[in-house]
């Protein structure tokens, strides 16, 4: 099993629709392709899927079970709270899986998630998320986990979204919003995530103001500042469209690996 941690210069840069392509793209390859957002705030309540009867049994019924005690104050059930971009993941994955293993944490409020946590009275841990994310990796070729915010986004007093790669184990995707600013954040970025010790597989433009001036330059300049390979250009589209940006999408660098 392979798996990318996908991260952002900033908070709505398009990760979950370059999350969606990425495993598009990957599932064009014949691979087998599931997503997760571990944290989500801005969440509504939603039904709960019941479990799919072939892997009650399996290491996704052991990793469910295990949630689901984990996580008692957020509650199961019909009125279990639902994220609109883990909904997407779920929908997207190469097969039927249990909500609460896309994403274990969902919080109402659209606010910093370790804020929501705390008024939730909920403690984001990171065993919880690594065995959400064991009884992923069990049950395909390509687990995708999309980080919240940005990269140094704060899910606990002594937590961040940086952590998270780190204890799974993944190399980081960054995708980088073009806008004015986009230089100095993905520069600040790519260094931190050096500075984490983890790899750099790759990263992706996308595009977010559509009367960007001397995008392709700005581009060009990161692509040349930039470590890593630059695995797309993504255009702004008015509506998601995963099959077209998929298309944008080189992957030989990850595939390579």
């Amino acid at each position: 099993m392979s798996g990318l941690f996908i991260t952002g210069t900033d908070t709505g840069v398009g990760k979950t629709e370059v999350t969606l392509a990425l495993m598009a793209a990957l599932q064009q390859q014949g691979q087998r392709a599931l997503g997760m957002k571990p944290v989500a705030s801005g969440c509504a309540a939603g039904p709960a899927p019941a479990l799919p009867d072939p892997l009650a049994d399996g290491p996704a019924g052991a990793g469910l079970a295990s949630i689901r005690a984990c996580l008692p104050a957020l509650g199961t059930g019909p009125t279990a709270l639902r994220s609109d971009d883990a909904e997407r993941l779920l929908a997207q994955g190469s097969q039927p899986m249990p909500y609460e293993l896309i994403n274990p944490y969902a919080f109402a409020p659209p606010i910093a998630p370790h804020i929501a946590a705390g008024l939730a009275g909920v403690e984001i841990a990171l065993e919880t998320i690594d065995t959400a994310y064991q009884a992923l990796a069990a049950q395909t070729d390509w687990v995708l986990v999309e980080g919240v915010g940005g990269w140094r986004v704060p899910l606990g007093p002594r937590l961040a979204v940086s952590d998270l790669p780190a204890a799974l184990g993944l190399p980081v995707v960054l995708v980088v919003g073009l806008r004015l600013g986009c230089l100095n954040h993905a520069l600040l970025t790519c260094e931190a995530i050096r500075r984490s010790g983890l790899a750099l597989a790759g990263w992706v433009a996308n595009l977010l103001d559509p009367l960007m001036p001397v995008r392709e330059e700005n581009v060009a300049t990161l692509a040349t500042l930039i470590d890593a390979p630059l695995l797309g250009s993504l255009p702004w589209l008015p509506a998601p469209a995963t099959a077209a940006l998929a298309a944008g999408l080189d992957l030989r660098p990850l595939l390579a690996g």
